[in-house]
């Protein structure tokens, strides 16, 4: 069954990791991201160390290691979040990424353009504190 929308499976275990991380009151390892997410912790190690990078964490190493944030819960926004794993999102008229159209309009009314409008406003909207 086709989807219109969907999200990454590394953009959810990033938005869902970093609820997880700003819940708890302990650093989380990537091994509890990985179990709580049903994932890979091959994936999430990867996911989460891109999250590092970008300064949203503080991660440890060792067995007694993991990660902790580096902001406050509601500085982070899902859309940072969002970015920092897939890049800037996009507003784009053609779906197509096409320069010219060979119509005198859009055949899909700049639909896919609202929604792209509706689902970034969304994402800069929530914030971490609003999932603890």
């Amino acid at each position: 069954m086709g989807k219109v929308v969907t999200l990454t499976e590394a953009a959810s275990i990033a938005l869902h990791g970093m609820i997880i991380i700003a819940r708890s009151k302990h650093l989380v390892n990537v091994q509890e991201i990985a179990e709580l997410t049903g994932t890979s912790r091959h994936h999430v190690a990867k996911i989460f160390q891109r999250l590092v990078k970008a300064g949203y964490l503080y991660s440890q190493r060792g067995p007694t290691g993991g990660f902790v944030l580096r902001k406050k819960p509601e500085e982070i926004t899902f859309l940072d979040l969002y970015e920092a794993i897939e890049g800037t999102l996009e507003l784009t008229p053609c779906p197509l990424d096409k320069p010219i159209c060979n119509f005198d309009r859009c055949i899909m009314n700049n639909v896919t353009l609202q929604m792209t409008k509706d689902f970034k406003e969304y994402l800069k909207s929530q914030t971490l504190d609003m999932y603890i």
